[in-house]
């Protein structure tokens, strides 16, 4: 029997292996080659060993710390610029107080300029000027004796008692007594027959409180000389000082008087540094 017609002896035929095949014959486009996903790995790690830990040198440091100071800086200056906080944070009856207090320094301030002017058109006017001025220079050395306390004054004003029998009112509540008075035009203050001036200054705590290191004890009289229409109204303005001292148990009476006599003196002293500018 011949071998090539025993089919035993045939070899089968091996298909072609999909790799071996032509691409050009079959019109199959090129398909996308992927990395190996090791290598992915690998990149990633090599990219988070270049950003951590973070490698910076003394130079980047300090700029880094100026720019922040800087920045802070910024933002507080900008934040107490633009935040009004005195104001913002004020009650009601507290700006309305501010604002009372601004007309009348307003008011008074339009007084004195309108009787400056008056002085001025006196000498100018007047035949005997010198004795205009002589005039004009012992009134204004009156006025200056009133402020600093070296003569005594008198005029309309009020009364204001302080009772304090548990013996809370401290020195600074009386401080600010005293300032809102001057606030109000007050123009002659005494208490307790301690004149208070410009360099009047209150110490001690409830019970045990000196004036210009004198003692005085409750109840606590204020003579105060200025217009009472406005003396008394800045007292009694809602948070106002009769009010604080009502917080403190303490009661505050004001009276009006068309004849309030401030005649405790306090002596002339002559400044040690000061001297007048004037030739």
């Amino acid at each position: 029997m011949n071998n090539d017609e025993n089919p035993r002896s045939r070899q089968p035929e091996q298909p072609e292996r999909p790799e071996q095949l032509d691409a050009g014959a079959s019109g199959a486009p090129d398909a996308p080659v992927q990395p190996p996903a090791a290598e992915e790995v690998s990149g990633r790690r090599r990219l988070l060993a270049g950003l951590w830990p973070p490698r910076v040198s003394r130079a980047q440091l300090i700029v880094a710390v100026l720019l922040f100071g800087l920045g802070l800086g910024l933002a507080i200056q900008v934040r107490s610029t633009s935040d009004d906080s005195a104001l913002r944070g004020a009650r009601q009856e507290d700006l309305v107080r501010i604002l009372d207090e601004v007309d009348d320094r307003t008011q008074r301030l339009e007084d004195e300029k309108q009787r400056l002017d008056a002085q001025r058109t006196e000498l100018e006017n007047s035949s005997d000027q010198a004795e205009e001025a002589r005039k004009q220079t012992l009134e204004k050395e009156r006025q200056l004796g009133i402020l600093a306390g070296t003569v005594a004054a008198q005029g309309p004003g009020i009364t204001l008692t302080i009772s304090d029998p548990s013996g809370a009112v401290a020195a600074d509540k009386l401080l600010d007594t005293v300032q809102e008075l001057r606030a109000a035009g007050a123009e002659a203050i005494e208490v307790n027959g301690v004149r208070v001036v410009a360099n009047t200054y209150f110490s001690g705590e409830g019970g045990d409180i000196q004036v210009d290191g004198k003692k005085i004890e409750a109840p606590y009289e204020f003579k105060v000389i200025g217009k009472p229409q406005d003396l008394e109204p800045a007292l009694n303005i809602p948070g106002g000082v009769v009010q604080t001292l009502e917080k403190e148990q303490a009661t505050a009476v004001v009276e009006r008087s068309e004849e309030i006599v401030v005649d405790a003196l306090r002596p002339a002293k002559r400044p040690d540094y000061a001297r007048s500018s004037s030739p």
